[in-house]
């Protein structure tokens, strides 16, 4: 029997759910151990983002439209990004912190790698717990 090497899973969030505890509520359930966002659109009334080099993160009360989310997902840890627009358009982005709340919908699909193991730790390159890929089975030669 020839073993799992790529998982799809796809979910969906409804209003007033924040975004990023919800994607790590589903990799905690899932076990997902290395996963990334495929796809993500929606829309959110509040929006929570740090900036690049900031020390803090901005709160922005309005409608966006979810333009785009990537980043690694993980029991371990998530690392995610979005980029957001207005109702006209503008578009602005940043790395996702909590407190992002849904409006109408938030559609969802990450994929996951059966034969990797994403961490974070320190590894002295920056202050930083960054990604560590590893492989899920000591054998495989990656």
């Amino acid at each position: 029997m020839q073993q799992e090497k790529f998982k799809c899973h796809a979910f969906r969030l409804k209003p007033g759910q924040d975004l990023k505890k919800e994607i790590e509520a589903f990799a905690q359930n899932e076990t997902i151990k290395a996963g990334w966002i495929l796809s993500c659109v929606g829309s959110l009334t509040k929006a929570h983002l740090r900036f690049a080099n900031a020390t803090n993160g901005v709160t922005l009360d309005g409608y966006f439209e979810i333009i785009s989310l990537s980043g690694t997902v993980s029991i371990n840890g998530c690392h995610l990004h979005i980029s957001i627009s207005d109702p006209m358009g503008k578009t602005i982005g940043g790395h996702l912190m909590g407190e992002n709340i849904i409006f109408t919908t938030a559609e969802i699909i990450i994929g996951e790698s059966c034969e990797l193991l994403f961490t974070r730790e320190n590894d002295g390159t920056t202050q930083w717990k960054e990604l560590q890929v590893k492989p899920k089975d000591p054998g495989l030669n990656i």
